[in-house]
């Protein structure tokens, strides 16, 4: 159950699809949302593109009407109007700090926005996480919420949210504990904080 505060798509007939496109492909949403408008949800592990073939069915599913960053690639012709509509927002990797400054602008002129950051900013083993996301929920004074992608049980889980605190590691090693036990579709490709909690 979706709460009232949560930004809606509203759309019944591709929340249908939604679910029924995950459940072809074997996989279940795992807890529920929490009642906000406004979050900063991070998405870990991420080791393949399949992560995102499972993400925007979930999205559909659960009816939520989400942004999520993805790389300025995926956005060429013709696919750019579908990722749009999906919800995503076209992110150049380096321009990480005019990156937060727009997100936060957008978390202060919206009266609904959830907003999703993959902070591995790879799939291929990242050294360390992008720290973008932290700095984001905390200017904005939003939660964050975190998503795992599980491919030992085919779940996508998600957890409590939280408000973000000045002590940045240690609200890195909050998530870093959640993620421990969520298997990746590669686990070679495992990024390094993920790797040296398990």
């Amino acid at each position: 159950m979706v709460g009232k505060s949560v930004p809606r798509r509203n759309n019944p007939v591709t929340a249908f699809l939604g679910g029924l496109f995950l459940k072809v492909l074997g996989w279940k949403i795992c807890g529920s949302l929490p009642d906000l408008p406004k979050a900063v949800v991070v998405a870990a592990p991420h080791t393949s593109n399949f992560d995102g073939v499972v993400a925007l069915p979930a999205l559909l599913a659960l009816d939520l009407k989400g942004n999520l960053m993805a790389k300025a690639s995926l956005f060429q012709p013709p696919f750019g109007k579908l990722m749009r509509w999906f919800g995503l927002i076209p992110v150049t990797r380096n321009a990480a700090g005019g990156l937060v400054v727009s997100a936060v602008n957008a978390f202060n002129n919206n009266s609904q926005l959830w907003l999703g950051i993959a902070p591995e900013g790879t799939r291929h083993n990242a050294e360390q996480w992008k720290t973008g996301f932290h700095r984001i929920a905390l200017a904005a004074q939003v939660p964050i919420v975190p998503v795992a992608w599980n491919y030992a049980d085919k779940t996508i889980v998600l957890g409590d949210p939280f408000m973000p605190g000045e002590d940045l590691q240690a609200d890195l090693n909050r998530l870093y504990a959640f993620y421990q036990d969520k298997q990746p579709k590669h686990l070679q490709r495992l990024s390094q904080p993920l790797k040296s909690n398990r």
